[in-house]
């Protein structure tokens, strides 16, 4: 069994809860996310099985969009409502006017500093391993890139915003810096993920729904790695090319350089890329 699965990730449970249960649902050791939600957080969460696990750190290099959550005048360690109350503050003056033209500082290429409750891992350690221990360290401010942001509603404490981002965007982070722009605290309260890439919530299936479908032999839930990359087609015609390129070797193919889906006699054999007037089976193959 190999594909690619879009879950509409429930609240409560981690990342890899859902992978737990797929495993016992698909019966399939082989699976892996794309991109770790938080237990607060809800929506897509792009699942690959079998070989295509290979793939899972290109789709976690796609574009994200969310809808978050928050709350002005609340610090937490975790920078969400499910961490330890910090410091909390009832007075202060943020206006919707002010609101918006302060999101409007953080679109474009900003440097971002993780939080200590993340998966990051420094010197072999996980963040959120130190954190829970009482330790905290410096952390590197990372670039990332905001390329839309939009007020979606305020009542002067409690706040609903859209964003798209790039891979490596804290949203709880975004927050928290927000905060300290609107010259109070902020807290990320809720949180949904939208869209991964070209992947929404409209195409994706619940936990339930796959036991339910699996259940009735129906696994049209599970898109082909063929049919997930809309890379360009490319054929190999000759045999001796053919034998290369299964081989994991290179073969040469006059096309321009860049990802290919790669048939022979019109079946779908592997991805692969060009460099430089050669093809080489890409990470699946």
């Amino acid at each position: 069994m190999e594909g690619i699965i879009v879950i509409d990730k429930p609240i409560g449970i981690t990342s890899f809860d859902v992978i737990r249960s797929l495993r016992r649902t698909l019966k399939e050791r082989r699976i892996g996310h794309t991109g770790t939600l938080d237990p607060l957080a809800t929506g897509v969460l792009v699942i690959c099985v079998g070989k295509a696990t290979k793939l899972a750190q290109d789709i976690e290099g796609y574009e994200k969009e969310y809808v978050a959550e928050l709350e002005l005048g609340l610090k937490t360690d975790t920078y969400d409502i499910d961490g330890k109350i910090l410091d909390e503050v009832d007075r202060f003056d943020v206006s919707y006017e002010f609101f918006e033209r302060t999101l409007e500082m953080f679109k474009g290429d900003i440097k971002q500093v993780p939080p200590m409750y993340s998966a990051i891992k420094v010197d072999g350690k996980k963040l959120y391993e130190l954190a829970r221990a009482g330790v905290e360290i410096e952390r590197k401010a990372r670039e990332v890139s905001i390329t839309a942001l939009r007020l979606l509603s305020f009542d002067g404490v409690r706040a609903k915003i859209d964003c798209t981002v790039s891979k490596g965007t804290y949203i709880r982070s975004l927050i928290y810096d927000l905060g300290e722009k609107l010259k109070t605290f902020a807290t990320m309260t809720a949180l949904k993920r939208t869209r991964v890439g070209k992947e929404d919530l409209s195409r994706a299936f619940t936990l339930e729904k796959i036991e339910e479908m699996v259940s009735e032999n129906n696994f049209s839930f599970l898109v082909s790695v063929e049919d997930y990359f809309k890379f360009p087609k490319v054929e190999i015609e000759d045999e001796n090319d053919l034998k290369l390129f299964v081989n994991g070797q290179k073969c040469k193919k006059r096309v321009d350089e860049g990802k290919y889906r790669v048939y022979s006699k019109n079946k779908f054999i592997g991805l692969g890329e060009v460099t430089r007037g050669l093809l080489k089976g890409y990470k699946y193959y």
